[in-house]
């Protein structure tokens, strides 16, 4: 008995795939910002904003292929916000491991400037607290922002890209791909 179906691949392993793919590019961007010795703080940390919105939209693309071109915006949507939150929370893992252990001189010369901008604000036993909280806490804090950051994020570009490569089946759509019992073979 033959039959044709469309196999479409859930849409969380698309969405996985393509949020490895953008923890690889933010690792590699990251590094080589570093390794630059650019600051992170100027605008060249927006460059990072690229590749995010770029993998998501190819996201929901691939699972649009994957479905025959058509897409409702309830799967469009869960697609990219499954990629962002994916992303979120291997990137909150890379980050902790890289302000906290493979990096930590970054999180140091972070923590520098914050006492200097403190220091005018503050008295000086507040900022002093300030930065062994910070010193103690500051890498999971990190961490965990950025899962949020992304989450947040990836559901307003999720919302827009939805709306772009939202196209659902007509009626007329569904008969002609309906099969014809009498064109089947047993």
């Amino acid at each position: 008995m033959e039959t044709t179906t469309t196999t479409a691949q859930n849409p969380t392993k698309v969405a996985t795939k393509w949020a490895l793919i953008l923890v690889v590019t933010a690792i590699v961007l990251t590094y080589a910002i570093q390794f630059a010795n650019l600051d992170p703080n100027s605008p060249i940390k927006y460059l990072t904003y690229i590749p995010f919105i770029a993998f998501l939209i190819l996201a929901q693309k691939e699972y649009k292929d994957q479905l025959g071109g058509y897409i409702s915006f309830g799967d469009a949507f869960s697609t990219g916000f499954r990629y962002a939150v994916f992303s979120g929370l291997m990137m909150a893992v890379f980050i902790y491991l890289y302000l906290a252990i493979l990096s930590p001189e970054v999180f140091d010369k972070a923590l520098e400037v914050s006492r200097a901008s403190m220091a005018d604000k503050m008295p000086a036993d507040q900022v002093d607290k300030s930065m062994d909280i910070a010193k103690k806490w500051g890498p999971l804090f990190g961490a965990f922002g950025v899962a949020i950051a992304y989450a947040i994020f990836g559901a307003i570009v999720s919302l827009i890209g939805a709306a772009i490569f939202k196209k659902e089946r007509s009626p007329y759509d569904v008969a002609n791909d309906a099969i014809d019992p009498a064109e089947t073979t047993v």
